[in-house]
């Protein structure tokens, strides 16, 4: 049963389908913890949309599947659900269908001690299609009732709510908490055979069952060879439409798309990273087919709008701007749900850096399910100017350093910006944050994309044979200060060698004989500087070094001023390396 089961999932991995019932191949099924699921299965019918509207024609129909939702009580109780089932009604996904099991159990008990709205009022208002079924136990032709009427409602996603009793058939622990989460025990195990009439030993499962789940891999295989004449028909029509599908699908990127990524020097005026983003986002939107995405409202300051393209609404399901609204923790769900539906679909979304604390959640999530999400995230410093503290990330590089499978990358200039998105297009099963500046910096000479690819590199030296005096390390919109510091210190005569320390998690994973090369070992003086928590930092400079930056919460002044008042200058550098030389 677990080979008929594998079967069964590769196939419909790989199949888009058309379902004609629940049990039918071809359909997606997503759940996840809390409220994530159903943020996750709105990423995933977004995509669905988003390729049926391309790809679609009005005799060949490819994109024919749906998906569906598993929710519990808990997930209507986190705000999560909230934000991304209105966007689903908003945009009218008529192919999402979420179950709702309502139980009214939790791990404290009865939900009425902390929630007792109408879940179906609730959705209703948000623009989906309800329906109640109210025997979710064992009233099978009532429950394939909800799944045809939901199936023929076009504009709008359902919600099918199932009055249950959780831990059904146990005769002293069903419909109550004790069987939320912990086993019933050998002897209730016992109680409920009995009780349920079923006289197998544990883990047996009776021919007949095998049976009727196996006949799933004949009918599949069926579906399987009727959808791929179907297509090889549509490639024979549409022979470009039906390329570009495939890619998104494999996830194979065109031949040489790295090329359309800008390059800049030194003579380029300077700009803010988040501009220079721009400028890469909408440079990569002509070759990348996939690339769909947007700010929780703020579009307009994140830089993050595709020109070439209008808005993903109901009436333009094509289109690749998403307008996600102030939605942090759903847009970052949202977007999982994206890039787990198809390797080609890169999708990116944008808020200011100190707000990931809306959304840690989901991006955790990218992390741990693999989903190459791409985070724009502006405003990364104590430079955004004068809103103060309560948008000034702090911690924030330090904490999302810590987290396992994720990229965290801050470039320094366009160079850098370029070689960031490179490094987040390629890296499919991993998410990449981008942490970019509101202040214009300088395009500086020495940086650029092949360095970006390993994490950290030299930008400046007038060092020989791998031992300068001093090394002076720099991140995003402070690279500019340690590669002046630099300058002035060569200047009097030193031997110093300027590193821009873009990913330390890209840099980790180089051979240790370029890091050696980067950062010998016998070099002890060496000097960091970050508009940051300097936690972590220690790691790289060493037990000698010097790390300058920010331990406590920022204030509000201007960005020149505020940098001066907490010494992230670069005569800070400079009396630094002096200590250490």
């Amino acid at each position: 049963m677990v080979e008929d089961l594998k079967q069964f999932r590769q196939w419909e991995s790989r199949t888009p389908g058309h379902p004609e019932n629940f049990e039918t191949p071809g359909i997606e099924v997503t759940t996840g913890p809390l409220g994530q699921g159903i943020a996750n299965a709105v990423g995933l019918a977004l995509a669905e949309k988003h390729l049926a509207a391309r790809f679609n024609k009005p005799d060949n129909e490819i994109i024919d599947h749906y998906t569906y939702c598993i929710l519990g009580d808990g997930c209507q109780m986190e705000g999560i659900a909230n934000e991304a089932c209105s966007l689903a009604g908003h945009w009218g996904l008529g192919k999402l269908i979420a179950f709702y099991d309502d139980n009214h159990i939790s791990i404290d008990g009865d939900t009425e001690i902390a929630f007792t709205e109408s879940v179906e009022k609730r959705f209703e208002g948000l623009g989906w299609h309800v329906i109640w079924v109210k025997n979710g136990n064992t009233g099978f032709d009532e429950i394939r009732a909800a799944i045809k009427e939901a199936k023929a409602v076009k504009d709008r996603p359902t919600l099918i709510k199932f009055t249950t009793t959780i831990g059904y058939g146990s005769p002293n622990k069903s419909n109550s908490y004790s069987v939320h989460g912990s086993a019933l025990g050998a002897k209730e195990v016992d109680a409920t055979r009995n009780n349920l009439g079923w006289p197998y030993e544990p883990f047996h499962v009776p021919e007949d069952v095998k049976k009727h789940w196996s006949r799933h891999i004949r009918e599949g295989a069926a579906l399987e060879s009727e959808w791929n004449a179907k297509f090889a028909d549509y490639e024979k029509k549409y022979k470009e439409e039906a390329a570009v599908l495939k890619s998104i699908i494999s996830g194979d990127l065109p031949a040489g798309w790295e090329k359309a990524l800008p390059t800049y020097t030194p003579e380029i005026p300077a700009d803010a990273t988040r501009n220079l983003s721009q400028q890469n986002l909408n440079a990569l939107a002509n070759v990348l087919p996939g690339l769909i995405g947007g700010s929780a409202d703020l579009a307009s300051s994140n830089m993050t709008l595709l020109k070439k393209f209008g808005d993903f609404q109901s009436d333009s399901p094509a289109e690749r701007n998403v307008r996600f609204g102030v939605r942090e923790h759903g847009m970052g769900a949202i977007c999982n749900g994206i890039a787990l539906h198809s390797r080609g679909l890169i999708p990116y979304c944008a808020t200011f850096f100190v707000f990931t604390d809306y959304m840690r959640g989901a991006i955790r999530l990218s992390a741990l399910s693999e989903a190459g999400v791409i985070y724009v995230m502006t405003h990364d410093s104590i430079g955004l100017g004068e809103d103060g503290p309560t948008h000034q990330p702090i911690e924030h590089l330090a904490s999302f350093r810590a987290m396992p499978n994720i990229l965290m990358l801050r470039p320094a200039d366009g160079n850098e910006t370029a070689g960031a998105y490179k490094v987040a297009v390629l890296n499919r099963k991993r998410p990449s944050i981008l942490a970019l500046s509101r202040q214009k910096l300088p395009n500086l000479a020495g940086t650029s994309i092949e360095g970006v690819e390993k994490g950290g590199y030299i930008v400046s030296d007038n060092s020989t044979g791998n031992k300068p005096d001093v090394i002076l390390i720099g991140t995003g919109s402070e690279l500019e200060i340690a590669y002046k510091a630099g300058e002035d210190l060569r200047k009097e005569g030193k031997a110093v060698r300027v590193v821009s320390f873009v990913s330390w998690e890209l840099f980790d994973e180089q051979s240790q004989a370029y890091k050696e090369s980067v950062l010998p070992t016998a070099v002890t003086a060496r000097v960091s500087i970050e508009a940051g928590s300097t936690f972590g930092w220690e790691k790289i400079v060493g037990s000698k070094g010097k790390a300058i930056g920010i331990d406590r919460f920022g204030a509000s002044a201007p960005a020149g001023t505020i940098y001066k008042e907490f010494g992230i200058t670069k005569e800070a550098v400079i009396a630094a390396a002096k200590e250490l030389i």
